[in-house]
């Protein structure tokens, strides 16, 4: 049983050494496709072990239990190969996990011997050990073989552990040698570090996130990568605009504030990987309306079968801790008067049914009569039905007031006249809509806590515990942001530092229409898709040997430039590595275009740094030309898949396909296009455009494999019902 509770931590996997990455990227894909090789052939020699005695031996049942065994045993040999590789790296646990390995070892030649029963039906074999003569010793090696492989998948999960641990440490230094930098050439040395030390952190927790088990800690996890990937773009624009006004207060506070919240959410990381609780930590379940309606409900129903389950005290305080928390609701300036008085009065009638309910237990707890029964079922209907409507009343009024929120700030008045006002230079109107700023802050934090009452499950509720905590905090940064630009109206980086922060607003807006739907979802029983944020990319195989390449000297500033661009499209690498894993058939046309795409954008992130394969700007063009090409080619794949789904779902489909064919197209011109004195420029487009191509290239991916899920449920629904009529048929 605990193997199968193992496969989290393996799924990892990613052995680092003094030169750097040592295993390659598939490692953790190959444990896993090992482990999971195990286990089914495994139960099926469990299978097998449950024979009966006078089976008939038939050379095919022979020959299928030899096969088994063969299987194990070649399945526990790569298995072993990969403990080894790991041992290697770690010498910490070397001992340990080489033992583990040998015992597997072991096993597996122990069942292959037992099933070697190819001859069995000849005379010469009679006195042979096998499976059908040695039970026990087939179950014993079964054993042995899940024990074993458990341990070492426990070690293999305490080497991701430390490597998370050891990565983020290496982060914060470098962070610390950021805030102290005082020249803008050092910097860009120091950032260049930073990015590739974050490349590596946030690929390890990106593969722990997949493998998360438990969803709230994914949720968190999503919550605390996503705080990194976006500072990291904050931080350099930050960095950049104090170092040009080291005098600035304004400037200084927007750069301390990223690099606090930085520390915040590598702590965070920490926390979730090595399942500790900061102190005093509390149960993000007890502060939901929507669980505590639920676990109500749950008691209520238990006195059906148990009337002394609770007191009467006991479901009295629980109602009151509900209602007490309606008051996030009805103490809102923003919610309506006549939302108001119906959650009040519905309030009020769960008091009245609780009431009614709590006379009747109390008569079944002295009479067991059928009238009294039914009478105390009719009442537990009566106070689910009550706290339903309340239910339904707090989440139209919670997302009715967030639509109406996102779609009147939607145009961003506000953001636009910030930036304008800053250009010009005009500090009383900054005072002015800073202050707007502040209240709609203030309205779409007070908006989230809401949500959050009405979210429905505990990852939606960090989501929505996320959202609020980063319009705090991005509200802030904006309007510091703002004052330093104002006070220095012609300054380009100042500028350029105001508007990634107005971008991180607009798009925890846009995250927050996604979350509105997905809770929506969830309230009408429908599960919909949690998108997961965007991760960082994942090393090249022996990164550690690239050498840097310098194809021109650009300024500082222009480095800086290209470096942003390149970490941006890096974002975008990992996020549609990360969709091509979810796929089963990883030999699909479809994931093959996209993996050759991401893997090509890849060398595109690296050549912004001064690193990997591509050394020259004719390298630089002809990879532009086919990264280009391979789009083309993905997006012919996609419209042959698209011929086999339905019409609505072809549409939505090809839609995205007509936004990624011109992108391709436009890609090949700017590359055929002049290089003489605008190498910078063109490198600007061209990272630009591949990046909108990969953003489209994620968004296919994942509505390719939702349809696809969608196509084979229904064709397995339609042999479902073929089956049954045709054996209906056969019974006729």
């Amino acid at each position: 049983m605990a193997a199968s509770a193992c496969p989290a931590g393996v799924g990892a996997v990613r052995g680092s050494s003094p030169s750097g990455f040592a295993f390659d990227s598939g490692l953790e894909i190959k444990t896993r496709s090992v482990e999971q090789t195990l286990l089914p052939l495994v139960s099926q020699i469990t299978t097998l072990v449950n024979h009966k005695d006078n089976t008939k031996k038939s050379d095919k049942t022979l020959q299928a239990i030899q096969r088994v065994g063969q299987a194990v045993n070649l399945a526990v040999g790569r298995f072993v190969k990969v403990g080894e590789a790991i041992a290697n790296e770690n010498w910490d646990l070397k001992e340990e996990i080489n033992i583990a390995c040998i015992e597997a070892k072991q096993a597996g030649e122990t069942i292959a011997a037992l099933t070697d029963v190819s001859s069995l039906n000849h005379a010469e074999s009679q006195d042979q050990i096998t499976i059908f003569t040695d039970k026990s010793g087939v179950v014993k090696a079964a054993r042995l073989l899940l024990s074993s492989v458990t341990k070492v998948l426990l070690l293999a999960d305490r080497v991701v552990i430390k490597q998370i641990i050891t990565s983020r440490n290496k982060v914060l230094a470098t962070m610390e040698r950021l805030e102290k930098v005082n020249s803008f050439q050092e910097f860009v040395h120091i950032f260049s570090q930073f990015g590739n030390e974050m490349v590596e952190f946030a690929h390890l927790t990106g593969d722990r996130q997949n493998d998360l088990k438990d969803e709230k800690k994914k949720a968190k996890m999503a919550a605390a990568r996503a705080v990194l990937e976006k500072c990291t773009m904050m931080l350099l624009t930050a960095s950049k605009t104090c170092l040009r006004h080291p005098n600035c207060e304004s400037a200084h506070k927007n750069k301390e504030g990223v690099f606090d919240r930085m520390k915040v959410a590598l702590d965070k990381v920490v926390e979730i990987v090595t399942d500790c609780k900061a102190n005093g930590e509390t149960d993000i379940s007890s502060i939901s309306i929507f669980t505590g309606i639920k676990e109500f409900k749950m008691n209520i129903e238990a006195l059906r079968e148990n009337p002394y389950f609770q007191s009467k005290e006991n479901l009295s305080a629980m109602l009151e801790v509900i209602l007490e928390r309606t008051e996030d609701f009805t103490d809102s300036a923003y919610t309506s008067h006549e939302r108001r008085e119906r959650i009040l009065e519905l309030s009020t009638q769960a008091r009245l049914e609780l009431q009614r309910f709590t006379s009747v237990w109390m008569q079944t707890q002295s009479k067991k009569t059928k009238s009294i029964a039914e009478e105390l079922e009719l009442t537990i209907l009566k106070i689910s039905h009550s706290l339903n409507e309340l239910k339904k009343e707090l989440h139209s009024t919670a997302l009715q007031l967030a639509a109406d929120l996102l779609k009147y700030h939607a145009d961003h008045v506000v953001l636009k006249a910030l930036k304008l006002t800053g250009v010009e230079g005009n500090l009383e109107a900054l005072a002015e809509y800073a202050c707007k700023l502040s209240e709609q802050k203030e309205q779409l934090v007070e908006t989230c806590r809401l949500l959050r009452h009405v979210s429905g499950t505990e990852p939606l509720e960090i989501t929505c515990i996320h959202a609020e905590e980063t319009f705090q905090v991005t509200g802030q940064q904006i309007i510091s942001a703002a004052e330093t630009l104002t006070l220095h109206p012609s300054s380009k980086i100042a500028k350029e530092n105001l508007d990634v922060f107005c971008e991180a607003w607009e798009s925890q807006i846009s995250d927050m229409s996604t979350l509105l739907r997905e809770i929506s979802d969830v309230f009408e029983g429908r599960r919909g898709e949690k998108y997961g944020y965007l991760s960082l990319p994942k090393p090249t195989k022996n990164n550690a040997n690239l050498k840097s390449l310098k194809p021109d000297k650009p300024d500082a500033e222009d480095q800086a430039k290209v470096v942003k661009l390149g970490l941006k499209l890096g974002l975008l690498t990992s996020d549609a590595d990360c969709e091509i894993d979810k796929w089963a058939d990883q030999e699909n046309d479809i994931v093959k275009h996209g993996r050759n795409m991401s893997r090509m954008a890849y060398s595109l992130y690296l050549f912004t740094r001064g690193e990997g394969p591509l050394k020259t700007s004719q390298d630089l063009i002809y990879h532009l030309e086919v990264f280009a090409t391979e789009g083309l080619k993905l997006t012919s794949s996609v419209q042959a898949f698209s011929k086999q789904l339905k019409d609505d779902d072809k549409l939505m489909l090809l839609l995205e396909i007509n936004k990624l064919i011109p992108l391709c197209h436009q890609l090949q011109t700017i590359t055929k296009s002049s290089l003489q004195n605008k190498v910078l420029l063109k490198v600007d487009q061209c990272i630009t455009k591949a990046r909108s191509m990969m953003a489209l290239l994620v968004r296919l991916l994942s509505l390719c494999y939702n349809l696809l899920e969608k196509l084979q449920m229904e064709n397995n629904r339609w042999v479902s019902v073929t089956n049954k009529d045709t054996a209906v048929d056969c019974k006729s």
